[in-house]
């Protein structure tokens, strides 16, 4: 019999080192989801849409939402007893609140349906903020932006666990110290 697996999600406004740790997690043998975002950007850039999420933000998050649901299955089928996700399914809902676009029900029902275990949060950091061909946002509207994250899963139930400042490695090595210590 398989132990319990423990569903970790990374949170945080835009370029707060998340997909950086989790690459650095992933090469420790973590099995890891990266951010779906990235990928539904890209494409709707190479059809002419520059920003999808300004442009029609509900397609794009339900088209989000698809991905992130497809990774939380995936996960499931997996033998893997620690699994990481860049960014969860409440993370959708924050942003949609962030920019005040009016949602369906499912959106939040959704994040009730689908449980994590463990919510790494890494607060905005302007001496590693940088914007790139999908991050648009100013480090400012990271700050507020990680806010309404931090608030939607903490009205969820979740609790935070705040990774510090530091280097790459010492920013790993929290998570692995806690999941240890957790385990």
């Amino acid at each position: 019999m398989q132990e319990k697996q423990h569903k970790i999600v990374l949170i945080g406004g835009p370029s707060t080192g998340k997909t950086t740790i989790l690459k650095a997690l992933k090469e420790k043998g973590f099995h890891c989801f990266e951010e779906v975002s990235r990928e539904i950007t890209s494409n709707a850039q190479k059809n002419g849409i520059e920003q999808l999420f300004l442009t029609n933000p509900l397609l794009f998050s339900e088209m989000l939402l698809e991905g992130r649901e497809k990774q939380y299955h995936d996960a499931e089928k997996s033998s893997e007893s620690i699994i990481f996700f860049d960014r969860g399914i409440p993370d959708i809902k924050a942003y949609l609140e962030f920019f005040n676009t009016r949602y369906p029900s499912f959106f939040s029902e959704k994040c009730i349906s689908y449980k994590y275990d463990f919510i790494f949060h890494f607060s905005p950091w302007e001496t590693i903020y940088k914007t790139d061909n999908e991050r648009y946002e100013s480090f400012e509207e990271s700050v507020l932006i990680d806010k309404f994250i931090v608030k939607t899963y903490t009205n969820l139930g979740y609790k935070i666990i705040n990774i510090p400042f530091g280097k790459l490695e010492e920013r790993v090595q929290f998570i692995v110290n806690y999941l240890n210590k957790e385990s």
